[in-house]
């Protein structure tokens, strides 16, 4: 029951995210998982993993955002629209 509840927590808490840090934070948990199963020693892979997924996952989230730029206006509200010409 407890690992639902904070997959849900989690799951939740990525709705309000952009694809890119959707991305990172998937890749980052899933590369930490799959660099803890095959590496001899599980905390060096997880570290390793989890980096290189987080970077991956950045990058392969922000390559769906073209055209997409996030804004912030002077009271803290975030909206995305389209970036400016030469962007």
């Amino acid at each position: 029951m407890k690992k639902i509840l904070a997959i849900l927590v989690l799951t939740t808490a990525l709705g309000a995210c952009s694809q890119t840090e959707k991305g990172a934070a998937v890749g980052g948990l899933g590369g930490a998982a799959v660099g803890a199963a095959v590496a001899g020693d599980p905390v060096q892979g997880a570290v390793v993993g989890g980096a290189v997924g987080a970077v991956a996952g950045a990058l392969i989230g922000h390559a769906s955002e073209s055209g997409q730029c996030r804004y912030r206006d002077r009271h803290g509200r975030v909206y995305v629209d389209r970036c400016p010409s030469g962007y």
